[in-house]
């Protein structure tokens, strides 16, 4: 039994046997499938993932060139010939997505299901109403999965972390916002009285608009105070939106310091299909399900 747990990373045979029944499928095709899909840690995974990446740049070019009208009118069919050979690759993958974890629906509902979802939907719904289809262009969202691919342990323990500490920060950084919305209503009022509509500020929440874009230092241009009063109120907003930029960044590096660094994987949880789990992990730290054992590799 020793020797057992010592190859199985801890596991043991019992283990083994259970997830073979409840692991990610109910069939070790289906266990395979899954650790293909949904993990890189294995050849046929990363090979998956790798394909799976090509075929995303190829549909987001395609439908960035089919936009180009000289484009379209020369090369038009073959460009749409491949969105739709390309979505229907990309509709098997979901399903097939759907088959492979424990909860269909729990996956769906999921960022990156409802991402995989939208990247299939454009395609469908250009039938119905034509140019649609550029909005294809948000597959480009799942390229996130390059740092799973290359293997890129240190990208995505990274990532974990500031994932971590921006839900960590959240109810501080919701607080900050609520007090800069409160700060612009006010300067935007402030403007409009002194203003008015004869320098462009025609109501109050246009006035608000402008006290945003200065104090975010984007400046359109297209509203600009004339009076020297007013001149005086912008110069103050635009100082006070440098010292607000910083306030962010300084809560979300306060809770960095609290994480500690600890080593990921990419494997994926059977239930949840939540990712990043330590090496030594049993568990699935989201859903609480039994994970695979790491020492399991096919090829």
């Amino acid at each position: 039994m020793a020797a057992d747990r010592l190859d199985d990373g801890g596991y043991g045979a019992s283990s083994r046997a259970r997830l073979s029944k409840a692991g990610p499928g109910a069939s070790d095709a289906r266990r395979r499938l899954f650790r293909i899909i949904f993990e890189a840690d294995t050849p046929a995974g990363k090979r998956f993932d790798v394909a799976l990446i090509w075929a995303i740049l190829f549909s987001v070019a395609a439908a960035m060139l089919e936009s180009v009208e000289r484009i379209r009118a020369d090369h038009g069919a073959t460009l749409r010939a491949i969105e739709f050979a390309i979505t229907g690759a990309f509709t098997i993958e979901y399903v097939l997505r759907l088959y492979c974890v424990d909860r269909p629906l729990r996956y769906a509902t999921s960022f990156l299901g409802i991402v995989d979802l939208l990247a299939i939907v454009p395609t469908y719904l250009s039938l119905l109403l034509p140019g649609t289809q550029s909005l294809a262009v948000i597959r480009a969202i799942r390229l996130l999965r390059i740092m799973r691919i290359f293997k890129l342990t240190a990208v995505v323990e990274e990532g974990s972390e500031l994932l971590r500490a921006i839900r960590a920060a959240r109810h501080k950084i919701g607080v900050f916002l609520a007090a800069v919305l409160i700060i612009n209503v006010v300067l935007g009022s402030t403007m409009y009285l002194i203003e008015g509509e004869q320098g462009g500020f025609t109501s109050i929440p246009r006035s608000i608009y402008w006290a945003i874009v200065t104090m975010t230092t984007v400046g359109y241009g297209d509203i600009a105070p004339v009076t020297w009063l007013g001149q005086v109120v912008a110069a103050g907003v635009m100082i006070l939106g440098y010292s607000i930029i910083a306030v962010p960044t300084g809560i979300v590096t306060a809770e960095l310091t609290q994480i500690g660094k600890r080593p990921v994987t990419t494997r994926s949880c059977p239930s949840c299909t939540s990712e990043g789990h330590l090496p030594s992990a049993r568990f699935c730290r989201d859903c609480g399900a039994e994970l695979p054992p790491p020492s399991e590799v096919e090829e």
